[in-house]
């Protein structure tokens, strides 16, 4: 039974083997001394529904995720496009058998996922949201409150630690629940995490959306500065940084060129504030106007010829 396999040619060849084909080769003159070989590499078969495309490299699931308590032996059940009856019903026996924790966090996650694809945000936010909302979970410092609230506060968030903070009004707008329990969890969680987050300032927003708008970088800069020195200032006691940077983009835009005005009320929805939210900050900086621009602007209108409200 101990019979050692080489070529008959070149006896003291180090035989190679051929995964693909399955054999072993001489490599001194390409003889095929063995044959059906088993191939201990990765099997990347898929076993996918057909009609789902059925070319993912997949082959025992997803890997450990540390956030669901039974991960490391347990099985997913995925119910995709085209699947029988017979897999729904699987998949929903999975999900009973699951213990509460565990099940909270999946929908927790799947919700993160849904909404962060929906405003385009990296994967390490939405990782940084599910370990947020994990803490949240052994905390039981919310246990209660909606699944779905507790997970956009949470995105909400990670956003700010990440430095790409969004507005209540932004992550709401991707959400099925109201910004007030949003609000509310965001509040309840950082009480209850004693989370440390970075203050926003007007800047943080700028750039995105003077980039919506379709404004140049001259205007952002000059915005900016507009609106870090009515902070400065003690112009806008009582606003939000939102309604500050809205109001800035809208004083900097109409002392710009004519193509690159914007109204109030196009600012506004891009900033998540109202039209009349924007004015009436805007009216806070109009009478200090010549003092909140940069020194070097490019005026084309006059700074007494810019509009009073």
């Amino acid at each position: 039974m101990n019979v050692q396999v080489q070529c008959q040619y070149h006896p003291n060849a180090h035989l190679i083997e051929d995964h693909r084909a399955g054999d072993l080769v001489c490599p001194e003159c390409g003889l095929v001394v063995g044959d059906r070989l088993v191939d201990v590499g990765t099997e990347w078969r898929s076993f996918s529904n057909e009609k789902s495309g059925g070319n993912d490299p997949s082959r025992v699931g997803a890997p450990e995720n540390p956030l669901l308590g039974g991960s490391d032996l347990s099985t997913s059940i995925a119910v995709g496009f085209g699947s029988s009856d017979g897999d729904q019903t699987l998949a929903n026996a999975q999900r009973k058998n699951m213990n509460n924790t565990d099940r909270q966090m999946s929908q927790a996650m799947s919700v993160i996922r849904e909404m962060s694809e929906r405003i385009h945000l990296a994967r390490s936010i939405q990782d940084m949201a599910a370990k947020i909302f994990k803490d949240v979970l052994d905390s039981k410092a919310l246990k209660g409150k909606n699944n779905e609230a507790q997970a956009a506060a949470c995105l909400y968030i990670a956003c700010r630690k990440e430095g790409v903070p969004r507005t209540f009004k932004e992550i709401c707008a991707v959400s099925r629940v109201s910004k007030k329990e949003i609000g509310r969890c965001f509040k309840l969680i950082v009480k209850s995490l004693e989370t440390n987050l970075e203050q926003i300032t007007s800047a943080d927003f700028m750039s995105r959306f003077c980039g919506n708008l379709g404004l140049p970088h001259d205007i952002q800069s000059a915005a900016t500065r507009i609106a870090k020195k009515a902070v400065e200032l003690d112009l806008v006691a009582g606003r939000s940084p939102i309604s500050i940077a809205a109001a800035a983009i809208y004083m900097a835009s109409n002392a710009s060129a004519q193509a690159n005005r914007k109204s109030a009320k196009e600012i506004g929805e891009i900033a998540g504030a109202a039209e009349v939210t924007v004015k009436q900050t805007y009216k806070l900086l109009f009478p200090r106007a010549r003092d909140l621009f940069p020194a070097d602007f490019n005026f084309k209108v006059p700074i007494e010829l810019l509009p009073s409200s």
